[in-house]
């Protein structure tokens, strides 16, 4: 009887000790995930600058954000994603609301091409709508990696012109990145409505008082 009962202990124990491991796994692997989607979408700026020459105002930015799987999934399926960069300078005025002196625009478009298996960026300064993309300059990637790449990054764009920024008072930039989810089909626009998976964006204000090298 006692081999029996001690066989019987053992086993018990085993068998606990394997659901204790088998709850932890499944624990890592949630929090894992967890971990991934809360990631995807978040977007922030790794790299801002602005520079002041004869020739204008510059900005150089690098912004950082992983695509949810739910974004993916759609440019995979051939739907295009847009991208919006956005510019202000606005001057500061102490009795009155801040007067925007100049304003800059970037309209980014992410597509891909099943039967070439190839990614495709247009970029302009007016929007890219579906019915047609005007004036737009068009590149081609071979994998989603380096497309994404090109659109984080925004090398030296000219946002103003120096005589937007002439004489005295007080001048901020504030840069804004996003995904514009208003270019969606409709269906889309509606089922991402206050979900994360579409959430990308990111913004920042400068005082181009105070910025080295104007």
């Amino acid at each position: 009887m006692a081999a029996v009962t001690t066989g019987s202990i053992t086993l018990c124990c085993k068998s606990t000790l394997a659901s204790r491991l088998a709850c932890w796994w499944v624990l890592a692997c949630c929090l894992l995930g967890w971990s991934a989607f809360a990631h995807a979408g978040k977007a922030e700026l790794t790299a801002l600058h602005v520079e002041r020459d004869d020739a204008g105002v510059f900005l150089t930015a690098q912004v950082g954000f992983t695509l949810s799987p739910v974004v993916e999934d759609a440019l995979t399926k051939g739907i295009p994603i847009h991208f919006v960069a956005e510019a202000e300078v606005m001057r500061e005025r102490w009795y009155w609301y801040d007067r925007a002196v100049a304003t800059a625009h970037r309209y980014m478009r992410v597509s891909y091409q099943p039967l070439t298996r190839r990614w495709r960026l247009n970029t302009s300064a007016d929007p890219l709508v579906s019915t047609g993309l005007g004036v737009s300059l068009s590149q081609g990637y071979d994998s989603l990696e380096e497309v994404m790449a090109a659109v984080q990054r925004v090398g030296r764009w000219k946002v103003a012109d120096t005589e937007d920024i002439a004489g005295s008072g007080r001048h901020v930039l504030r840069f804004r990145f996003r995904l514009d989810v208003g270019q969606l089909p409709r269906a889309l626009q509606l089922g991402s409505a206050g979900q994360s998976d579409w959430a990308v964006s990111v913004e920042r204000r400068i005082d181009l008082t105070q910025e080295p090298g104007q």
